[in-house]
Parts: structure tokens; sequence; C-alpha cells
């Protein structure tokens, strides 16, 4: 659960879905009664989280004012930016991608290039936000089931 709370603030961890796999390992636990319910409706949550991870900074890149050059170098540079041997590349990366895509798009006008970067830089954080949220309920649900079943053995 803990590795999920940190991969939601890593990009190279996926958070949400670690930590559901923290809420699987739990129910396989012997002594566990499974709840197929909360599984099925943690897994659903944790995938779409996890595939708007990607989709909201091209959403904020967009709403700033961003065209499809912008959203794709968003997406880019989120991929390149995980992968950057650079410090702090998945933050960089996907504001520096939008700005390369919007000023492959229009050279000329710098000003809105900037904008949709920043649109981007704050779709990043808004999708930290969630994904951090997430992973925080994930660890309560996974806390309240502990307490409520005191006969699990670990």
């Amino acid at each position: 659960m803990f590795l999920g709370i940190l991969g939601s603030l890593l990009p190279a961890l996926p958070g949400p879905p670690i930590s559901w796999i923290g809420l699987l390992l739990l129910y396989l636990c012997p002594g566990m009664e499974k709840n197929y319910w909360v599984l099925g409706i943690t897994f659903v949550i944790a995938i779409v989280i996890a595939v708007l991870d990607y989709v909201i900074p091209a959403k904020g890149t967009k709403r700033f004012g961003g065209s499809k050059y912008g959203i794709w170098g968003t997406n880019i540079g989120l991929i390149v930016g995980i992968f950057a041997p650079i410090p702090f590349g998945f933050i960089i990366g996907p504001f520096v991608g939008a700005l390369i895509g919007e000023l492959l798009y229009d050279r000329k006008d710098s000003t809105r290039a900037t904008k949709a970067a920043i649109g981007s830089f704050f779709g990043f954080l808004a999708g930290t936000f969630i994904k951090f949220v997430v992973s925080i309920a994930y660890l309560g649900l996974f806390i309240s089931i502990v307490i409520s079943n005191r006969n699990i053995w670990f």
C-alpha cells in the first residue's frame, strides 16, 4: 500500500494499480472473507485513474489554448521525462514537450506556446493529486478491512 502511495507521486510507478494489488493480496490471505465487489470496483477505479494520468495533462494543454501538436508533445514529453536521466524529468517532460509541440505548430506565437505548456504542467499536477488521493483512500480501505477481519493470517 505504501509503495502505491509512493507510486502516486513518482510517475515511474503506477500508484493506484499498485495499491489495488495490495488490496488483492489482502484478500488472498488465509482466513480472509472474499469481497469481489470491493475488488471489482477498486480495480475499475485504478484502471480509470491510470488512463486519466495520461489524459489529464493533454486536456490541460488543450484548455490553455494548446493544439494537437501541444497535446502530442505533452504525451511524448511525459514518456521521455520518465526515462530522462535528469532529476524531475517527469515534471519537466510534459512542460517541455508541450512547449516544443506548440512551437512546431506556430513558431511565431511563443506566448501561446508557453501558456499551453503551463496548462500541461497544471494537468500533470492535477493527475498526481488525483492518484495520491485514490492511493490514500485505498490505504484507508485496507486498514478498515484489516480492523474488521481480525481472523486473517499474514
